[in-house]
């Protein structure tokens, strides 16, 4: 995408921003103008992604905080209204991956933490910025997930499930919201070397899973973080909205399946996967 794309007066909210996609895609959206709130569990990588922002002369604010608690992300949104300004977008980006080892062997507790955190926190956080979007008439709401909603992971019954979970609230939730000016997205960030990726490609995972990620992470199906982040940018200028609560994902060209949207009316994310 080589259109310069200007998101100035725009507040923006990535979860899961200390590290990986979050953290460039923090970076990307202050570098087009928006002011940034960052936040993940760990206050160490959020103040960094912070750091590198201002550091580039742009603005952002570090908000550390459990998206999978109720009363913290009613703190957060505050702190970040009350820092920044009112929430435009929300990016979803925060998550856990699947315990390791095979679904029948690991503990119950932890298989479903991962859920609270994938799935539970988007919902609460997009139940704690929607209202005030709703008052306005405009704002975005972006939620990460990529192939894993579709498609079958051998030993990762958790993330899938949750990120299959999420693709579904997703579509429900653009629904809901489109008499608001609401716009609500899934997005496919494309395969990133992330800490998140390179543990499923670890020694704590099974085989063969775990070889079939290290390989894929070693061929020219991985993209790097920044490519990733374009999209979100692209998402948060508004020149996707006419595809809200659809599919997009980075490796298709977002554009192009905006553009098919809008000539075929298709919603269908499957129809758009097979077409490419």
């Amino acid at each position: 995408m080589s259109e310069t794309i200007d998101l100035d007066g725009q507040v923006a909210l990535v979860t899961g921003g200390g590290r990986g996609i979050g953290r460039a895609v923090a970076i990307a959206l202050a570098e087009a103008g928006a002011s940034v709130a960052v936040t993940a569990r760990t206050e160490a990588q959020v103040d960094e992604t912070v750091r590198l922002i201002r550091e580039a002369g742009g603005t952002a604010g570090a908000f550390p905080a459990d998206v999978s608690d109720p009363e913290a992300v009613e703190r957060l949104v505050g702190d970040v209204t009350e820092g920044l300004g009112p929430v435009d977008l929300l990016v979803n980006n925060a998550g856990l991956p699947s315990p390791p080892g095979r679904d029948w062997e690991h503990d119950a507790e932890r298989w479903w933490y991962v859920i609270q955190v994938n799935v539970r926190g988007p919902y609460l956080l997009s139940r704690a910025v929607l209202p005030g979007m709703i008052e306005r008439g405009r704002g975005r709401i972006v939620n990460v997930l990529g192939s894993s909603s579709y498609l079958a992971s051998p030993y990762s019954s958790a993330y899938t499930t949750s990120k299959a979970a999420l693709y579904s609230m997703t579509r429900s939730l653009a629904a809901a919201t489109q008499e608001f000016g609401i716009s609500v997205f899934n997005y496919g960030p494309g395969l990133v070397r992330t800490e998140l990726t390179k543990y499923m490609a670890g020694p704590e995972m099974p085989r063969p899973a775990a070889e079939v990620m290290a390989a894929a992470l070693e061929t020219d199906l991985r993209i790097e973080p920044e490519e990733s982040a374009e999209g979100v940018v692209y998402i948060a200028s508004g020149k996707a909205d006419a595809a809200s609560g659809r599919y997009l994902d980075v490796r298709w060209g977002i554009e192009e399946m905006v553009a098919r949207v809008v000539d075929s009316g298709d919603d269908e994310l499957y129809t758009l996967q097979l077409r490419k």
